[in-house]
């Protein structure tokens, strides 16, 4: 009797280590699942939504890892990313801190808003006003803002929001370093992006962790705990939900 209760145990315990460890490959090498828990990307992505992040899109590397063991610094199997990419990647400044951007600039690109529009290497990106209203926020705050349709170089489209009460019209130019990356967020006047160069700034090929894809699960805390099962109806944004991004 005293050995079969082992033997179950000893059972159960394998069972256990290999679903551990079927998890790690998984969130490791093929998808991780994200939380977004800031603005700094709406219209795009919206507080609440979870995400899925492919790993394998551009290689792999010690940031793929959990706690990013210092066992390679440098990119296995390494692909390159392109304009218009929305990325998670390791913020500079600690290495630690997950953030997720949209890619603007390329390793040489020069980056500048002129008259509050983005220009690469010294030409506008086309933009194009939309004649949609979206309520966006800034933290527990609503902005009024500007939508436009901005394409990228390589014909990526995408929506991004202008604080109509101010927005950022001038800068310098962003030279961006070879092997690094320039990203910005698409709540432009509510994200924390390359522009500032002493806490994000450019990013290294080396710090990214992968490319989102897809919007598996998406709850508006505003209207309710996702854990308030009786509320799904005003917190669930079923419209979001297996969204590609």
């Amino acid at each position: 009797m005293k050995n079969k209760l082992i033997d179950a145990l000893l059972e159960n315990l394998k069972t256990i280590i290999y679903a551990v460890l079927i998890a790690v490959v998984i969130r490791s090498l093929l998808f991780q699942p994200f939380y977004i828990p800031s603005s700094s990307m709406e219209p795009t992505l919206l507080v609440g939504d979870r995400i899925f992040v492919s790993k394998y899109s551009y290689g792999y590397s010690k940031h793929s890892f959990p706690f990013s063991p210092p066992i390679y610094n440098n990119r296995f199997m390494s692909k390159k990313p392109n304009y218009g990419d929305l990325v998670v990647f390791k913020t500079p400044s600690d290495n630690r801190t997950d953030y997720i951007k949209r890619l603007i600039g390329l390793p040489g690109d020069t980056i500048q808003f002129i008259n509050g529009e983005i220009t690469i290497n010294n030409i506008s990106i086309p933009r194009k006003i939309i004649n949609k209203k979206y309520e966006i926020r800034c933290g527990s705050s609503n902005l009024n803002v500007n939508a436009y349709e901005e394409t990228l170089p390589n014909g990526v489209k995408y929506v991004a929001v202008y604080n109509k009460d101010g927005t950022l019209k001038n800068t310098d130019k962003y030279i961006v370093p070879k092997n690094h990356y320039f990203f910005l967020g698409d709540n432009r006047d509510c994200s924390k992006d390359s522009r500032f160069l002493n806490s994000v700034g450019y990013v290294k090929h080396l710090n990214f962790v992968g490319e989102a894809k897809i919007i598996f699960f998406s709850n508006d805390s505003m209207n309710g705990s996702v854990l308030k099962f009786w509320n799904w109806k005003n917190s669930l944004r079923l419209n979001r939900f297996l969204k590609r991004i």
